[in-house]
């Protein structure tokens, strides 16, 4: 894709990229191998049924799966379950915690036989949505002559008009707004679909987030999709073509996983592939700006930039504590464009989002980037400030869990990255964080993250089976903090003692801060499991300081 200077319309895509690989069989008679039958394989097996000629269900651990794979180190009986798989499909769907180099799709790769992520699956299965009372269909946004999808309304702010096809004249699927990144996908999505809301569409957050997407595209009540996609779920997609989507950042995550920090990056970047109207990229993150320009767009795609800063032409951004657009507002080929912006919110509509008080940049950045997207749709100015007010964000997103003895604690359980907790830390003023860390490094590691970040910290409580990362770093960058390191032996009680540490490290006016920077499999079920026990632990907490202020005084004067 090109670049415009102005941020105007890109050129055409390329010629032709890699041909996509389609079963050999249609789709409706094909032999579907799903591969991992958790939340995401169940999704699809339900999806499946009844539209393609069988589908057989795959997993390591559930007992209700169709077939249940032997352990890896039982090789001999492995390859002989996954040939007979792979001789009797035509077609594999593989969830997202099965990476390439899963064996089952190793050989389904060299057998020429495709594999599909859910993603890929659920842009194949979508239906149309239902018509209006009036005929011409439900409520996303088009351009002000309502004859087709434009990128943005008109400086009338006219409300968002009927869904039509590419002809005007019918109902067509609900179109997809995609976010990818590697901090902030889900605060962004969930912003998004605030302000989707806010202009009065049937909007939902969907993908890696809240609902599986395969469910949401079989539902013809809905308007338009808010869709997180993370890494995995983009690597096997192959013909998703979204109305516009956006690459939040760019930072070393998963290298487990993709083998690679370029593969991962790559795997970010599809997300640009085929996008109708807008591809959306972060300023500060050279990165996002060569996946935009290695992409294959729809003709007259446009490229458009967000900053937490004065916005040039064709971008969004902040000027003074104003949200602004400069990529929207007008049409591309009226003479004001470039001297001119719309006002999308100011500062003060995030305020509740930082306790009241100056949004961290990071925060402003999503939604800027929200705001963009939504504004590729045609949403009114209004209906971001609407939306970005009535946001609220989801748990174990710096979420302030209780305060004690004028201590605060807070849960970002979600930050499961060097790159979200660094984001998360920068909040915070010097020398006063307590910071539980630790989990799986997933292939990262954390120089840079302490580094930069050894400033704020009072102290840190190493939790994680493997903890040698994290305490590392923090040695050789944060040598003067004390560090406690939490015993993995007793799993169940790992947060309750790290919580009880971390008191016993902090001072009034402090804030302890659950921020992982790591994933939490290797002794919760999910960040979300990690983020209820910090919360649970630290409410024990405050119990216990309330029977002991409660009980009666058993001790003697003795002068």
């Amino acid at each position: 894709m090109t670049l415009p200077d102005d941020g105007g319309r890109a050129g055409s895509a390329a010629e032709a990229g890699p041909p996509v690989v389609e079963p050999a069989v249609p789709l409706g008679r094909a032999r579907v191998v799903v591969a991992g039958y958790g939340v995401t394989g169940r999704a699809v097996a339900a999806a499946l049924a009844g539209r393609v000629a069988r589908v057989v269900t795959v997993d390591a651990r559930a007992d209700d799966a169709d077939v249940r794979l032997p352990p890896p180190g039982e090789s001999r009986a492995l390859d002989d379950v996954v040939a007979g798989l792979i001789a009797n499909a035509d077609l594999v769907v593989a969830s997202p915690g099965w990476p390439p180099s899963s064996p089952l799709l190793v050989a389904a790769g060299a057998a020429g036989i495709p594999v599909w992520s859910e993603i890929e699956l659920a842009w194949r299965l979508r239906v149309k949505e239902t018509l209006g009372s009036d005929g011409a269909g439900s409520r996303p946004a088009l351009g002000s002559d309502g004859a087709g999808p434009r990128p943005a309304l008109g400086s009338d702010g006219a409300g968002p008009r009927p869904a039509l096809g590419s002809d005007g004249a019918g109902p067509r699927p609900a179109p997809w707004l995609a976010v990818t990144g590697t901090n902030g996908k889900t605060t962004t999505v969930e912003m998004l679909d605030s302000i989707l809301t806010a202009a009065g569409l049937r909007s939902a957050a969907v993908g890696n987030v809240g609902r599986p997407l395969i469910e949401a595209v079989l539902d013809p009540e809905l308007d338009v999709l808010a869709v997180e996609l993370s890494s995995f779920q983009l690597h096997h997609t192959h013909t998703m073509s979204p109305r516009a989507a956006a690459v939040l950042n760019i930072a070393p995550d998963h290298i487990d996983w993709h083998g690679s920090f370029d593969a991962y990056a790559a795997d970010k970047g599809r997300i640009y592939e085929r996008v109708q109207v807008a591809c959306v990229y972060n300023k500060t993150d050279p990165r996002t700006e060569e996946l935009v320009r290695a992409a294959d767009v729809a003709e007259g795609a446009r490229a458009v930039g967000f900053v937490a800063g004065v916005p040039g032409p064709g971008d969004v951004g902040l000027v003074e504590d104003v949200l602004v657009d400069r990529a929207f507002h007008l049409p591309a080929d009226d003479p004001a464009r470039h001297g001119s912006a719309a006002e999308l919110g100011t500062l003060a509509d995030l305020a509740h989002l930082a306790g009241g008080g100056t949004p961290p940049a990071h925060v402003v950045a999503n939604a800027l980037a929200a705001a963009a997207l939504a504004r590729a749709h045609g949403v009114p100015a209004a209906a971001v400030r609407d939306g970005l007010r009535a946001f609220t964000p989801g748990d174990h997103r710096i979420q302030r869990v209780a305060e004690i003895d004028d201590v605060a604690y807070v849960n970002d359980s979600k930050a499961t990255n060097a790159h979200a907790a660094a984001a998360s830390l920068a909040g915070f003023p010097h020398g006063t964080v307590v910071w539980v860390a630790g989990g799986l490094a997933k292939g990262a590691d954390f120089d840079e993250l302490v580094a930069g970040r050894a400033d704020r910290l009072r102290a840190a409580v190493v939790i994680g089976a493997d903890a040698g990362p994290i305490t590392g770093a923090l040695a050789r960058h944060a040598p003067q903090i004390p560090v406690v390191r939490i015993d993995p032996g007793d799993t169940g009680t790992v947060m309750r003692r790290a919580v009880s540490a971390a008191r016993g490290l902090a001072r009034a006016g402090d804030t302890v801060l659950l921020a992982p920077a790591g994933a939490s499999m290797d002794q919760f079920a999910s960040y979300a499991a990690r983020g209820e026990a910090f919360a649970a632990a630290v409410r024990q907490e405050a119990a216990d300081d309330d029977a002991g202020a409660g009980a009666p005084d058993t001790t003697r004067d003795t002068t």
